[in-house]
């Protein structure tokens, strides 16, 4: 008897569901179709074979279907209830190998900053969906909010629960500290050379195929393109930064990268000055999604998500070098 198809994943982004052996992703209904076929070639690459879980042949659909769909192998995922086997030295080899290999055929930009911009856009969204209006004043009509004074953080419009709630001003302080073209505001700085890039690292983004005991695969690659492979070490570094990441795992991380011959950090000495930037951005974008999720659950940040709200904090108020190096 065949097993009901299971939902792994429902969010804003796409909506995961196994199928048996088959792992289906509907993906956002905005999705950029062409760049969408672009990534999933790539995965396909023979290139690639190693690096990249490779999909499945999809058929085509009888009509239209408002979201794109994918169809790719079920692998087996990191273990979230054993941290101590996290693979951090499998994915930076991943990562080293992935940056350092010629991109087969022309690729989107990575979306670095267009999705840190997100971020912060859905928390302002969230955030102005759920003011609150303030205790009654007589002199105030049903429904009036009190306007709040001007913080330079905050944009025009910024609707921001009372009391002032600081974890939202510090997660905007540390986004405004960003250079501009961190936040997808102007043109970046001329790259030294582009890479071939992930685009959004985490551990979830590895399986072994075949499962249970295959090697590890990087998977889903909706943020794939060229661009800076910094970013691609953005979020452990702002985890470490933040201590989210022992300093040990970062260390095999790191040491693995580089030993892998890695492009995006110098081969030895400090690499802060090269993870700086991606680092900041991805600490503000984690911390932009928690209070967005923090919003809509009408809940208090966890412990996890609090580190990263305070290291926003931190950043706003530190020279850019010293920003999210750990503290001395």
């Amino acid at each position: 008897m065949c097993e009901p198809p299971q939902v792994l994943a429902d969010r804003p982004d796409g909506t995961v569901v196994r199928s048996g052996a088959i792992v289906a992703k509907a993906h956002a209904a905005d999705t950029d179709r062409e760049a969408l076929a672009a990534r999933i070639a790539l995965a396909a690459a023979p290139q690639l074979a190693g690096i990249l879980l490779p999909p499945l042949t999809a058929p085509e659909p009888a009509v239209p279907t408002a979201r794109p769909v994918s169809l790719w192998p079920l692998g087996a995922p990191v273990d979230p209830t054993d941290p101590g086997a996290a693979p951090w030295a499998e994915a930076a080899d991943l990562l080293a190998r992935l940056h350092r290999t010629e991109p087969p055929f022309p690729l989107p930009p990575m979306r670095g900053p267009a999705k840190a911009a997100r971020a912060v856009a859905r928390m302002r969204a969230a955030l102005r969906g759920d003011a609150i209006t303030p205790p009654r004043d007589p002199a105030a009509e049903p429904g009036d909010v009190i306007a709040l004074p001007r913080d330079p953080a905050v944009e025009p419009g910024d609707a921001i629960a009372l009391p002032r709630d600081p974890a939202v001003l510090s997660v905007l302080a540390g986004w405004r500290s960003l250079p501009a073209w961190a936040r997808g505001e102007a043109p970046a700085p001329a790259p030294g050379a582009d890479a071939l890039c992930h685009g959004d690292l985490h551990l979830g983004q590895l399986v072994r195929h075949p499962a249970p005991d295959g090697p590890w695969l990087l998977i889903d690659m909706d943020d794939a393109g060229v661009g800076d492979p910094a970013w691609d070490l953005g979020r452990p570094a702002a985890w470490y930064a933040a201590g989210l990441l022992a300093p040990e795992d970062w260390s095999i991380f790191l040491d693995a990268y580089r030993a892998a011959g890695g492009p995006a950090v110098p081969a030895d000495g400090d690499p802060w000055p090269a993870l700086d930037v991606p680092a900041r951005a991805l600490t503000v974008q984690t911390a932009a999604v928690a209070l967005a999720k923090c919003a809509t659950e009408q809940r208090d940040p966890d412990d996890h998500e609090q580190l990263m709200i305070e290291s926003c904090a931190r950043i706003a108020t530190l020279p850019p070098e010293l920003a999210t190096g750990p503290a001395s």
